[in-house]
């Protein structure tokens, strides 16, 4: 479905961090995706024959349809997506921040990146969220999935990407102990 896009995108959530570790970790529901804000037109535009819903407002369960033609504003930022109105929701795309050539994060924006460092690829060419920053969100609040996740790519994650993640995290969530597990002991001195 994305293969034709003409923007950057990237797989988010529990597949982001599987495309990362190479290995299937448990079931998913539907596919995340995330997007920067300023291609949302291009975004519709893509999937114009889609039944498409906003969360409105954010994390309060509820939804209404996304209207051709309307400009997405902060706070909104997801978007439930299925084929026809009598299809399961199958995609979640996620907008995010950018300014010029860095992504920066819808929670602060203090928290950024260079978008060309934001994914990576999988071997059969698949953009994936970088999995330190698919982590960052998925510490605002852990769930059982998100420990798994955090214990299966911890391991494949280097030291600028651990530092990276320790330091995002400390902005959001100053003492979630995954920061303990991401720097040395005497970092925390």
């Amino acid at each position: 479905m994305f293969a034709a896009a003409d923007f950057p995108w990237w797989i988010a959530g529990g597949y982001a961090i599987e495309l990362a570790v190479g290995r299937e970790l448990r079931p998913h529901g539907d596919l995340d995706v995330l997007v920067l804000r300023r291609d949302q037109a291009r975004v519709r535009d893509l999937l114009t024959d889609w039944d498409l819903y906003v969360a409105d407002p954010p994390g309060m369960g509820r939804l209404r349809p996304w209207r051709s033609g309307e400009t997405l504003q902060p706070p909104l930022h997801d978007i439930w997506c299925r084929r026809t109105p009598e299809a399961p929701w199958s995609v979640q795309l996620m907008l995010d921040e950018a300014e010029g050539t860095h992504w920066v994060s819808r929670r602060t924006p203090r928290i950024r990146l260079p978008i060309e460092r934001l994914g990576r690829r999988s071997g059969t060419g698949i953009p994936y969220l970088a999995p330190e920053v698919q982590l960052y969100y998925k510490a605002k609040a852990t769930r059982e999935k998100d420990e798994a996740d955090f214990e299966a790519v911890l391991p494949l994650l280097g030291e600028p990407q651990r530092m990276w993640l320790a330091n995002a995290i400390a902005v959001t969530v100053p003492d979630h102990p995954w920061r303990q597990r991401l720097t040395p002991p005497d970092a925390h001195k």
